[in-house]
């Protein structure tokens, strides 16, 4: 994919994160990971940047904020403890390489395996379990016996329609995103045929309403670009699984490519339209019950380069498949 050169020395110097370096060359440009710049990138991912600076606030033991030994002190408060900076810290690159990282993920797996085959850690939840999942994958571990039960268990949970909802209910919702995410961290040659045939059910609910049609009325934080997304949907989300799950060339994804594209400034960036928590009622915003503390990796509403390579590696994806 060709990047008009400006835009590429603003992704790709010295004042990017080394994160979002390794995803253009990698994803946008299609070099190797062994690649010199690449490997230097890599390695600087957790000493610099922001995967450093969440890192800086760890507890030795592992975890962040909150001491204790329930489960809850992983969760809660949002959205600056354990849960939520490790699917931060795995979207930016890390792995069980880190002694860090191991240990975080090794005590989600400890206070979070729960005998129904989920990994919750609170109740029975698709949300909480496809991002614990996802994440673990992407941290390396999915020979884990515990990541390959909730693999299971997802598979197993899937609705009839082909979606997930993170409550009961007969039917998916967009918002389920987490199950189909998760299944799409696993090498395509390692997936069993269950494993197959849920992504392949699952793609085909999110192109049947073409990543955003929903219900009668639109809903606007869909149609908002948000990092970090927790577990919070957004266009762009389900773009980034459909295309590395390899549905780039579907017709039913020509108008999230469009509102993509459409998103995209003259400069040739994408902005962030807002950081979670999505706090907004008054817009179809969330309102959540317990405090909350929103992580801002960078602000919305001015060129991202998160934003940027996130869409960037999407297009990229469409046109090289």
């Amino acid at each position: 994919m060709r990047v008009i050169p400006r835009l590429r020395d603003w992704l790709t110097g010295p004042e990017s994160d080394p994160s979002v370096r390794v995803r253009f060359w990698v994803e946008v440009e299609g070099r190797s990971r062994e690649d010199p710049e690449v490997r230097k990138a890599l390695q600087g991912i957790g000493q610099v940047g922001w995967a450093a600076f969440l890192l800086k606030h760890q507890f030795p033991d592992g975890h962040w904020v909150t001491p204790g030994t329930s489960a809850g002190d992983l969760y809660r408060p949002k959205y600056i403890v354990t849960n939520w900076l490790a699917i931060v810290l795995a979207d930016l690159g890390m792995t069980k390489s880190d002694p860090r990282i191991k240990r975080a993920a090794e005590m989600i797996i400890d206070r979070w395996s729960r005998r129904g085959g989920d990994l919750s850690g609170r109740s029975r939840e698709i949300c909480s379990t496809g991002n614990a999942v996802r994440t673990l994958i992407r941290f390396g571990y999915l020979d884990h016996p515990v990541v390959q039960r909730c693999i299971r268990w997802i598979v197993r949970t899937q609705k009839p329609d082909g979606g997930w909802h993170c409550f009961p209910s007969r039917t998916g919702t967009l918002d389920g995103w987490e199950g189909l995410a998760a299944l799409a961290e696993i090498p395509e040659e390692t997936r069993e045929g269950s494993v197959r045939r849920a992504i392949e059910r699952g793609a085909e609910f999110y192109l049947r309403h073409h990543l955003m049609d929903e219900g009668r009325v639109r809903y606007p934080p869909w149609f908002r670009i948000h990092y970090p997304n927790h577990y919070y949907y957004d266009i762009l989300v389900g773009l980034r699984i459909l295309t590395r799950l390899g549905y780039g060339k579907d017709p039913r994804m020509g108008r999230a490519v469009q509102w993509l594209r459409s998103k995209r400034a003259r400069d040739g960036t994408w902005s962030l339209d807002a950081a979670h928590p999505d706090l907004d009622p008054a817009h179809g915003g969330y309102v959540l019950q317990h405090p909350v503390f929103p992580l801002v990796l960078t602000a919305s509403g001015i060129p991202s380069r998160w934003a940027t390579v996130e869409a960037l590696s999407v297009l990229a994806r469409i046109e090289n498949r």
